[in-house]
């Protein structure tokens, strides 16, 4: 008990430090991100510029491909096999998003912890699921980009996924699961907005993480923070650090009126972005 005290300090140290240096030292899987979003958002780079970065990571190139001959993005069937056409076809949006995912993919599988690499794995699940359902719904309902939505879902547990993959340094940290939960939740806040600053996302993303009210009390969702709220509330994936923290999930929000929004109407909406929903998370996992 006293090493965990003594490393979840130390960490703690660490984090405030890099924070209040504007400084955060970024896992190596976040790198090629990080590579794409800044060229992305640079005018002097081309696309193949961007589908060279693409090249030289296998499974995001093999990703990418496949996300461009989905049903969703190809719907007239005509099979995109390199690199430069999938690019040009997903978009650089969806790009940013499905490298994220890829990153955090292979980040999920690489902590030495069994049981750290498990609830890694299951951020991992629940960002995709709450990815691709912020992207259905944002389709049926027309009030958001769909690629900006989905950007947003991906980054949902950014927080935790870098808190997770630096825990490796402090192997005390995964003895007690439950402690470590509380130390994440206490920073995942703070970590997420400096990682979305240094991402320089949109600012309609960044104000998606900004807002006071868990949900703005319209309907059909308004903004892209009402899209980010309900997604969450569908995701069929738990997040795994609010099961360990005892905060309640899908199958007991459902149940119930969900701030004030009616449950048929919620329902209603589920069935019809389900197969969009769907779609996207076969091509994002697959």
């Amino acid at each position: 008990m006293h090493d965990f005290e003594a490393q979840a300090q130390t960490f703690s140290e660490q984090i405030e430090a890099e924070l209040e240096e504007g400084r955060l030292n970024f896992p190596t899987s976040l790198d090629v991100s990080l590579r794409i979003k800044r060229l992305a958002d640079d005018p002097a780079s081309s696309l193949e510029d961007i589908a060279n970065v693409v090249r030289a990571e296998p499974v995001l190139s093999a990703k990418v491909v496949r996300m461009a001959n989905a049903v969703l993005l190809n719907p007239y069937g005509a099979q995109i096999t390199s690199v430069n056409d999938a690019v040009k076809r997903i978009g650089l949006a969806s790009l940013r998003c499905l490298a994220f995912a890829v990153a955090a993919e292979q980040l999920s599988q690489d902590h030495r912890s069994k049981q750290i690499r498990l609830i890694a794995s299951g951020l991992w699940m629940h960002s995709v699921d709450v990815a691709s359902w912020c992207y259905a719904f944002s389709r049926h309902l027309r009030t958001v980009t769909p690629d900006t939505a989905m950007l947003a879902g991906m980054m949902v547990d950014i927080g935790q996924f870098f808190l997770v993959a630096r825990a490796s340094a402090y192997p005390a940290l995964e003895e007690n699961l439950d402690r470590f939960a509380e130390f994440v939740s206490t920073w995942s806040d703070p970590v997420a907005r400096a990682i979305l600053e240094v991402f320089e996302l949109p600012e309609a993303v960044l104000d998606a993480f900004e807002y006071e009210d868990p949900y703005g009390g319209s309907w059909p969702p308004a903004n892209l923070a009402d899209i980010l709220f309900i997604a969450n509330v569908a995701a069929e994936t738990p997040n795994p650090f609010d099961s360990l923290l005892g905060v309640k999930h899908r199958p007991q929000l459902l149940d119930t009126c969900v701030a004030g929004i009616e449950k048929d109407k919620f329902d209603a909406l589920l069935d019809a972005a389900r197969s969009s929903k769907q779609e996207m998370l076969a091509a994002v996992c697959g």
